[in-house]
């Protein structure tokens, strides 16, 4: 069966069967991504709003530790499959599952430990630091519950099991879902309850997960005896694993340095962007969604040499980003206002709202290809593409972008900086893409 489809479905079947399970997880997470920021929006506090806003990039850098192993693992298992190598898929996701546990008890002491520098480096002001400290302390305590999960989302989606990944996902996001409400209104927790939410909701996709490893036919494993530090496992989970983990680093950081530019325009301006870009994560997701689906795909193509298909994966995966995109972008347009009101009623976090998501939605249409781009490096093992992407998005282009755009027209230059850094480096993803794919053209006419 998994043959059958990675090797001779249509491509279109192929993409579809892979992608959609990632894009309704995706879209299960967005949902809980939207809830919590609706139920803490529901106190009527703009700075619990805006709290949980400036703690998200801190999250993000836990979605990171996950995505090293995750996304490394799942290139190298994709590849291994591909070469028909079962005994190094058995060794790189025992790896990678015992990794992420080590490396998110690390985390968690750091965050813990850590927490009086992290509050003022990620602009907290004597109105917010409260709020930032009690959300970030929960998350901290849950620390390898979130990298554990990512991580073994990834591993596997990565030998074709799309449904079983975004069931671990659903089964984390809708748990979280449901106690927000619960823990944020009811029970008066405020961002308090939304972070234990959302512990207990990686928690129990963690539970699922180990039960999909120790209870199903599947080709990974977690046993002890199949971890190695042998054999290069390490070294290519890393090659990989850490340009995608530098992505969301850099998304982090991205994010702390625009919502310590925000801060000079007030609180208001901060809760207005994080709700702008909740909204945003709808486009943003179902395209990585979409991306990251196909890449077990891709790799396993390449590890077996098939550039013909895999190509042909690309354009056809393209394609539907650029029409879920443009899509979405319309409808946004169409419902700013509206849209933007969902989250918050307060009249100047609104207007701010309205003028800062039809800015980030510019790029809408075209992201995806950037993310088709990024997820075919990374299924290709081409590790310093995949880190030249990463760098350029959220560091090399997005950082002087916001520096000169916020001397020159202040608060506008600001909000335009990302768009403006997702345009080039599409651009810049289909130069070396052009590049690699020359060579490779060389390499099989040789």
């Amino acid at each position: 069966m998994r043959e059958e489809l990675f090797e001779r479905a249509p491509v279109p079947k192929a993409v579809f069967t892979l992608a959609l399970p990632t894009m309704l997880g995706m879209l299960v997470t967005i949902i809980y991504n939207i809830a919590d920021t609706f139920f803490v929006g529901q106190t009527g506090d703009a700075n619990q709003v805006a709290a949980v806003s400036l703690a998200t990039p801190v999250f993000m850098v836990l979605m990171a530790l996950g995505n090293i192993f995750g996304m490394g693992g799942s290139s190298a298992i994709s590849r291994a499959m591909g070469a028909g190598n079962h005994e190094r898929i058995r060794h790189a996701s025992a790896f990678c599952f015992y990794s992420s546990i080590a490396v998110g008890a690390l985390a968690m002491l750091g965050f813990l430990c850590g927490m009086e520098a992290i509050l003022p480096a990620i602009g907290t002001s004597s109105q917010t630091v409260g709020f930032a400290r009690e959300y970030l302390t929960y998350i901290g305590y849950g620390a390898v519950s979130v990298v554990l999960s990512f991580a073994c989302g990834n591993l596997v989606r990565a030998e074709g099991a799309a449904r079983e990944s975004m069931i671990g996902m659903m089964v984390g996001t809708v748990t979280n879902i449901v106690l927000d409400p619960v823990m944020i209104l009811w029970m008066d927790m405020g961002v308090a309850g939304a972070a234990i939410a959302t512990v207990i909701g990686n928690v129990a996709a963690c539970v699922y997960y180990l039960w999909y490893f120790l209870r199903s036919k599947t080709i990974l494993s977690i046993s002890l005896k199949d971890f190695s530090l042998r054999g290069g496992i390490p070294g290519e989970v890393f090659a990989i694993g850490l340009p995608a983990s530098l992505n969301n680093v850099l998304m982090s950081a991205a994010n702390i340095v625009l919502n310590n530019y925000l801060a000079i325009y007030g609180d208001a301006a901060v809760a207005a962007m994080g709700v702008a870009m909740r909204a945003n994560t709808l486009v943003v997701m179902l395209q990585i969604g979409l991306a990251a689906g196909v890449q077990p795909l891709l790799g396993y193509n390449f590890g077996a040499r098939n550039l013909k298909r895999m190509r042909a994966v690309m354009k056809f995966t393209m394609a539907s980003t650029v029409t879920l995109g443009g899509a979405l972008t319309l409808l946004y347009f169409l419902f700013t206002r509206p849209i933007i009101r969902v989250f918050i009623k307060d009249a100047a976090v609104v207007d701010y709202g309205v003028q800062f998501l039809r800015v980030l939605m510019v790029a809408g249409p075209v992201l995806g290809i950037l993310f088709v781009f990024m997820n075919t490096f990374q299924a290709m093992g081409k590790a310093l593409p995949s880190l030249v992407l990463s760098l350029s998005r959220q560091g090399l282009i997005f950082l002087p972008v916001i520096i000169i755009a916020n001397a020159l027209v202040g608060l506008e230059g600001i909000v335009w900086a990302q768009p403006v850094a997702d345009l080039v480096s599409t651009l810049l993803a289909v130069c070396l893409f052009l590049f690699i794919d020359r060579r490779l053209r060389r390499e099989a006419d040789a």
